[in-house]
């Protein structure tokens, strides 16, 4: 689908069906809502990949507000400060690589996704038990640069500090709400250079409209109602989930 075009209004509901399955893996594990959505939108031919990340992330941005303004959140700034600089550096370089990507290497650009996505999944999938004690500030800091390279490439800040993060012997709720908060600041970042240098198309600002209600919706119905299941359980539920859109990508 053409930048240009209008979305039609089955693109639309495949697109806000996409966003419902992001929106409650954002919310059930803390991370993902990029990947799924740009992965599955990718893979789908629903728009763009350079489109579907900016969608991704203006949704971010409603799914962790609502998210922590539903949840007691108290900032951790020992995890939080070189989560957030180190990520937001990476974030610059993401956005410079996907700016040399999208002329005329976007097939380039779609298999990267790909690949990306299926070593995210596998990583996640073969994540070992927590350590006993924290790790030292220099694997935070290369997992926040990794993060914030995704980031900037494709709205997909989870997968490195994802694995880090949830290896810590950290609460799962702590570990959920640093990495949203995370995903906030590089969504922040990232739009305020997009949104300025024209990079913003109105598909996507039409879609991120039509969803931001169902992003609302979703999050506020599993914070009222979370289904039992545990955390290692949601998790191979949405790598697999990521396996599926990420192998789609590569063949389509």
């Amino acid at each position: 689908m053409d930048t240009d075009m209008q979305v039609d209004w089955s693109t639309y509901g495949w697109l806000l069906g996409v966003v419902v399955l992001a929106s409650a893996c954002q919310n059930l594990t803390g991370f993902a809502f990029g990947l799924i959505f740009v992965g599955m939108a990718g893979a789908l031919h629903l728009m763009p990949i350079a489109d579907a990340a900016n969608v991704a992330g203006l949704l971010s941005l409603v799914n962790g507000v609502v998210y922590l303004r539903s949840h007691p959140f108290q900032p951790r700034w020992d995890l939080l400060k070189p989560i957030l600089i180190s990520s937001l550096i990476g974030v610059l370089g993401g956005l410079a690589l996907l700016h040399w990507l999208s002329g005329d290497l976007v097939n380039l650009l779609r298999m990267l996704l790909g690949v990306t996505i299926i070593a995210c999944a596998i990583v996640l999938l073969l994540q070992k038990g927590q350590r006993a004690t924290l790790s030292g500030p220099g694997p935070m800091w290369v997992a926040g640069g990794l993060s914030g390279l995704l980031g900037g490439l494709f709205s997909t800040s989870g997968p490195p500090m994802v694995y880090h993060l949830y290896r810590q012997p950290l609460p799962a709720q702590l570990v959920r709400q640093c990495l949203l908060v995370m995903f906030l600041a590089n969504t922040v970042l990232r739009l305020g250079i997009v949104i300025p240098s024209g990079g913003l198309s109105l598909p996507s600002l039409i879609t991120a409209a039509v969803a931001v209600p169902v992003v609302a919706g979703v999050t506020w119905l599993l914070a009222k109602y979370p289904p039992p299941l545990s955390t290692r359980v949601l998790q191979w539920m949405v790598c697999s989930l990521l396996m599926v859109a990420g192998v789609s990508m590569l063949v389509a």
